[in-house]
């Protein structure tokens, strides 16, 4: 189970040549729960996951896995426990759906380990998962942008790690597939104790699934908690520059935004007009 697993910023300070995107950030990821990023764009969303995954090293402060330095920690051993799903990631031309699915196993692998039964029922629940079993045998660059991703999350979950990080993970999908997504996520969760921690740019599905968010504004934490905390009328004005009504989602019964536009007044029908449709 993940709550013996700790991952955690200190003082994290993160750029791009002259430029900072996040500044000595603090952060906390709950063990065993579910973790939603969100902010606008180009707050540091994807560059902090990226870091947290290791692979953007930090310019001041550190990501600690377990108490120890991620970016000091042997590839294959941060592999098994932590995996990652990056937001555009690129297969090797010609590849099939099952074989890029199989590469997720590769962190369980030595030099002289063959491929085992336990790499085949991993990849094939993972198809199974995200209900593309049926395209295991087709080329990934013959897919859809839906497809795609749906086969990007089956590698991440046959990769069978501890904690799991998402950049994105409903891109490219409808609002069907996107809670097909997110439902698989939370019963990985529910099921297996594992850690997840997902970038989203919906504001509402991030307080629905997540039992955990975090806001950034201006490279640092502006708001983290309950979705309940921070999904609030001020917060949302603070980070996204956007007035909004926030009430209970009578289905999930979490924080629901509805964004207030300029123009929102003008879609109010006439009182006459009511007057004749009622």
């Amino acid at each position: 189970m993940t709550a013996t697993h700790s991952l955690a910023a200190e003082a994290l300070t993160l750029g791009y040549g002259d430029r900072t995107v996040i500044d000595e950030l603090d952060l906390v990821v709950p063990p065993g729960r579910i973790t939603a990023i969100v902010g606008a764009n180009a707050c540091g969303k994807s560059t902090l996951l990226r870091s947290m995954s290791r692979l953007l090293a930090p310019r001041g402060g550190q990501v600690l896995l377990d108490g120890k330095a991620v970016h000091r920690l042997p590839a294959k051993e941060l592999a098994r426990t932590l995996g990652l799903l990056p937001q555009s990631p690129i297969a090797p031309e010609g590849i099939t759906v099952a074989d890029l699915v199989g590469r997720g196993r590769h962190p369980h692998q030595g030099v002289f380990t063959r491929w085992r039964r336990e790499d085949d029922e991993a990849v094939a629940a993972a198809l199974e998962a995200t209900q593309t079993t049926t395209l295991a045998d087709r080329p990934v660059d013959e897919l859809s942008g839906g497809q795609r991703q749906r086969v990007w999350i089956a590698m991440a979950l046959a990769q069978q790690t501890d904690l799991l990080l998402l950049d994105e993970p409903t891109t490219f999908l409808d609002v069907a597939h996107q809670v097909e997504v997110l439902d698989l996520l939370t019963d990985l969760n529910r099921a297996r104790g594992t850690t997840v921690v997902m970038v989203l740019h919906d504001l509402n599905m991030a307080a629905r699934y997540a039992d955990h968010l975090v806001a950034l504004a201006a490279g640092r934490v502006h708001a983290a908690g309950t979705p309940e905390d921070v999904l609030t009328e001020d917060h949302v004005r603070a980070v996204f520059g956007l007035d909004s009504r926030v009430i209970v989602d009578p289905t999930s019964e979490r924080p629901l935004m509805l964004p207030i536009g300029r123009h929102h007044m003008a879609a109010a029908a006439p009182r006459d007009v009511v007057r004749q449709v009622g």
